[in-house]
């Protein structure tokens, strides 16, 4: 791996004294409740031989993404920003404007929202969240997707209607790893993958295994069907760090991508690791 060109689709920083992460609850979670910060990123990067990363939003507040921004405008490594907007407001096209003429304004590459904490398993297809995504495709931008297998049926829904905007989807779509089912999260993730405008990560998917013992084995189904599905021109390989640290370090998890790809050709393998994040995200 040492002389291909790794970019880190998805990584996140945050700084608990700033404000909190309430997501971050019960004991399972405990160990992520500290500050993550850009140089504890970047010793963790570079030991693993990643040469650019996208740093992805956490909370659904306007403060985040302006300092995501700034980060992104000091920082070498950090070559772009996923950041958050409200989908829901009536202004969305001006709010997003409005960031890329902060400090760090070039970096900003997509909006996520954290629909995997929504009630409503529809809301994608919302009017005003429609709206939203709309003017996210105007201004050039993908959208990332975090959502759970439960909501992957709406995706496929927004995804159909929004043929002019590129759709991340993170993680996977969180399959159900550590119960062993495959279904019906493989169909809807084949249904996504149907669709021209959709890409997907290969992130995320040692958290969603039991805790405990634990095998890359484990994976191999999920990473397979996502592979058959997406094929490797449209899957990008990301840490999830420092989530991942609930399983595995960073250098492991990259470990854990590169076997799980074992079967590509190294164009295929430059790709996964590199490539595609630089198309689809202009980085």
């Amino acid at each position: 791996m040492s002389d291909r060109l790794i970019i880190d689709a998805h990584h996140h920083v945050w700084d608990l004294t700033a404000r909190p992460q309430p997501w971050i609850t019960g004991d399972a979670l405990a160990p992520l409740a500290r500050s993550f910060s850009a140089a504890d990123l970047a010793a963790e990067a570079r030991a693993a031989g990643v040469s650019g990363t996208v740093v992805v939003q956490t909370v659904c507040v306007p403060e985040e993404t302006p300092e995501l921004l700034a980060l992104a405008a000091g920082d070498g490594l950090v070559a772009g920003v996923v950041g958050w907007t409200d989908l829901t407001a009536p202004d969305v096209a001006d709010a997003i404007a409005a960031l890329r003429e902060l400090p760090g304004g070039d970096r900003l590459v997509g909006i996520r929202h954290q629909v995997q904490e929504e009630p409503d398993p529809r809301w994608l297809l919302r009017p005003d969240v429609q709206r939203g995504l709309t003017a996210v495709a105007a201004a050039g931008l993908v959208h990332d997707l975090v959502v759970r297998p439960h909501q992957l049926a709406a995706a496929v829904e927004a995804a159909a209607r929004l043929t002019g905007l590129t759709f991340v989807l993170d993680h996977l779509g969180k399959p159900p790893i550590a119960t062993g089912a495959l279904e019906p999260w493989a169909s809807d993730l084949r249904r996504l993958a149907a669709l021209p405008n959709t890409v997907a990560k290969l992130s995320g998917l040692v958290t969603e295994t039991a805790p405990g013992a634990w095998r890359t084995e484990d994976l191999e189904p999920y990473a397979r069907t996502a592979l058959d599905a997406f094929g490797p021109r449209r899957l990008l390989f990301g840490s999830d760090w420092p989530v991942c640290t609930l399983r595995a370090d960073y250098t492991t998890v990259v470990g854990i991508a590169d076997a799980l790809t074992a079967g590509l050709s190294p164009a295929e393998k430059d790709a996964v690791f590199g490539g595609n994040a630089l198309r689809v995200y202009g980085l």
